[in-house]
């Protein structure tokens, strides 16, 4: 099995990580800006599935991203809530832009063939019990390291090591090892519970 991981970015001016990990758990990883970069990535790699960092759907009865008169939050994001996970709304900010590039890829992806999930590595790693790159990206660097993750270089950027998390997770989904906070406007897969702290999108 090989996932590729995308902690992506809301503009193609900024880096996007991207991890590559196959089911023994060797990782590659790398910075790419455009989405043909990492559409070539993909068709390259022809992995089992595609763990994009980035909501990929709006909320039941908003008519796009930019409608400021709908709900702000998916049924999928309420069930984060409800687990002690926090993040930034995706209709506010510059989520906006994130949301709307991450619908845009997913669509591109899935026409190819790809299959497609949300995944969030923050909340991640909080249900895996490792430290957040807001905390310091070494301590990142070890936890991803003790859930026996190879390949996790001492130059990683946080980027790169919320596309390793993300690739994981995706590993995780395959194996029947992480769950979906499925609604009807979305999903978001997580690693299945093992306590988690309050985080930040």
């Amino acid at each position: 099995m090989k996932v590729v991981g995308v902690d992506l970015a809301g503009s193609p001016k900024r880096d996007t990580g991207i991890c590559i990990l196959t089911d023994d758990l060797e990782a590659r990883t790398f910075i790419v800006h455009s989405d043909d970069e990492i559409l070539d990535v993909v068709v390259r790699e022809k992995p089992d599935l595609v763990a994009i960092d980035a909501p990929l759907s709006i909320p039941k009865g908003r008519r796009d991203i930019e409608d400021r008169s709908g709900p702000h939050l998916r049924e999928c994001d309420r069930m984060l809530l409800e687990r002690g996970i926090k993040f930034f709304p995706i209709t506010l900010g510059p989520m906006r832009q994130l949301t709307k590039r991450g619908i845009e890829l997913k669509r591109k992806l899935e026409a190819l063939g790809f299959r497609v999930i949300e995944v969030f590595p923050g909340g991640a790693q909080d249900v895996l019990g490792i430290p957040r790159k807001t905390r310091g990206l070494e301590g990142l660097r070890e936890g991803l390291r003790a859930l026996g993750i190879k390949g996790v270089r001492n130059d990683a950027t946080g980027d790169e090591l919320d596309a390793i998390t993300a690739a994981y997770v995706g590993l995780l989904f395959l194996k029947g090892e992480a769950e979906e906070l499925k609604g009807e406007d979305g999903c978001i897969v997580m690693p299945k519970e093992r306590g988690c702290k309050k985080s930040k999108r």
